[in-house]
């Protein structure tokens, strides 16, 4: 199975294609690494393939915020340059720059 470059990349804001949210990129899989169950809980007609890179995004909608998994074919650049207000962010990235958020340097214990 052949692994593509991501697209995406960590402290990139992205909004979904299909749904209305967005979110900030917090971490990325080369290809798909979560349950068959939940898998098989998207509807058939919108279902990614597993072999592409998959994201997991601090997302936001309308009504809440909450962590979000989502496929390389299903994001888009988000445009907005808003701010996410999920309240993960502050706790792992610095100021937003031109629609990418900055890691925050890790804290050695």
């Amino acid at each position: 199975m052949m692994h593509r470059e991501a697209k995406f990349s960590i402290g990139q804001v992205v909004r979904h294609r299909v749904y209305p949210f967005r979110g900030v990129i917090f971490d990325v899989d080369p290809t798909f690494n979560n349950t068959e169950e939940w898998y098989q809980s998207i509807p058939q007609e919108v279902r990614p393939r597993k072999d592409q890179p998959f994201y997991h995004l601090l997302a936001e909608n309308a009504e809440s915020t909450y962590v979000a998994y989502v496929s390389e074919q299903n994001l888009l650049i988000d445009e907005s340059g808003l701010p996410v207000s999920h309240p993960q962010v502050p706790k792992l990235f610095d100021a937003l720059e031109e629609g990418v958020y900055r890691l925050r340097p890790t804290q050695a214990n």
